[in-house]
């Protein structure tokens, strides 16, 4: 029995959002699960994906929370 945790940022796709949408978390369920249907063979019903949302605040790259990042890439001071 496969358990996947797929961990996302909690932004939206769009910038007007904010979130996930439950049809982006469905999709992903779906397309994680057929993935380990295709390669191992592992039946859809007993694969588990687990999703965790991370706050914007609790991630970072560069040496810099998320936001500092971004603004400085955006001021080309990368």
């Amino acid at each position: 029995m496969p358990i996947v945790t797929v961990q996302i940022t909690r932004e939206g796709s769009t910038p007007d959002r904010n979130a996930v949408t439950a049809n982006e978390k469905a999709a992903i369920i779906k397309g994680v699960s057929e993935v380990l249907l295709d390669v191992l063979n592992k039946p859809l019903e007993s694969t588990y994906v687990v999703i965790e949302e991370i706050d914007l605040d609790n991630w970072g790259w560069g040496g810099l929370p998320t936001v500092q990042y971004r603004q400085q890439r955006a001021a080309g001071k990368s």
